[in-house]
């Protein structure tokens, strides 16, 4: 796999990618984030990169992918937003191709069902729960699986979160592939998971649950 040294960052507004793109700048990584409002984003960091522009235009995606070697998509929007994972993500992995960038980390509920899950009683009940109170958004949730499980070309991830709250570190962060292990996790934890998942790739191709 390509040495990684540039990371574009896609949702770096929110809070998690915020965490993300600091704990990337701490340990040497130059992150290229992209946000719609550039001027609200002052970045203190030489690491770190502040691009303008809108996630679902593919111009402003070749822009920001142009030069990285991995992309991490911690899009976020209100539930009752109309949903854009899907094409943001089909658009990420159809630039990403064009590049020649392999490495794709991306997020997601721990309501959205993978073939293979084994999910207890009351995760079952959970995620059915959210399916019937937000539809809109799990169908495209579900398409969004559905264009990274079709790809073959990218070695790509889809971190499943708990709840998630702010603070630090706790150091300790439990792992399953079929069932949430736990009910929370920091933006501290999301974020040590993902650049080391970065960095010493266990779950391609796969959609591990991450909590406390």
């Amino acid at each position: 796999m390509e040495q990684i040294r540039s990371i574009a960052l896609i949702g770096g507004n929110g809070t998690a990618g915020r965490h993300i793109a600091r704990t990337a700048a701490e340990k040497g990584y130059h992150v290229r984030m992209l946000t719609r409002r550039a001027a609200n984003m002052p970045s203190a960091d030489k690491q770190i990169e502040i691009r303008q522009g809108d996630a679902q235009d593919i111009q402003s995606v070749r822009e920001l992918l142009e030069g990285c070697q991995a992309v991490i998509n911690t899009l976020g929007q209100p539930v009752r937003a109309e949903p854009i994972y899907s094409l943001v993500t089909s658009q990420l992995l159809h630039v990403m191709q064009e590049y020649g960038i392999r490495r794709y980390i991306g997020v997601s509920g721990g309501s959205l069902d993978v073939p293979g899950d084994k999910k207890r009683l009351t995760n079952r009940i959970g995620a059915r729960a959210f399916d019937l109170l937000f539809p809109r958004l799990m169908s495209d949730k579900r398409k969004e699986l559905h264009i990274l499980l079709q790809n073959r070309q990218i070695d790509w991830s889809l971190i499943r979160l708990p709840f998630v709250k702010e603070g630090p570190c706790k150091g300790h962060i439990k792992v399953n592939l079929y069932d949430m292990p736990g009910l929370s996790i920091t933006n501290s934890d999301i974020a040590t998971f993902l650049i080391r998942e970065l960095e010493e790739p266990a779950w391609i191709r796969q959609a591990p649950f991450i909590s406390h």
